[in-house]
């Protein structure tokens, strides 16, 4: 399964979040490190969803970037 992960860069670590998976975040010191542990929290979360018995979600979330024009 592939899941969007949507990482923040804050003012001393990395956030990182998975919209379609509801309170599945992670914080690391590094863009690198934040990939691996919100990876980890991934696995766990489904696993949590597993082992009580409920189905998985599907991956919903996409992302798209968009460019604008700011006047100066």
């Amino acid at each position: 399964m592939k899941f969007l992960v949507v990482v923040e860069e804050g003012p001393e670590s990395f956030g990182a979040y998975v919209p379609d998976l509801p309170g599945c975040v992670a914080v690391g010191a590094t863009r690198a490190e934040v990939i691996v542990l919100i990876q980890e929290a991934i696995e766990f979360h489904l696993e949590g969803i597993r082992a009580d018995g409920q189905p998985l979600p599907q991956p919903n979330s996409s992302a798209a970037s968009v460019e604008v024009e700011v006047a100066q």
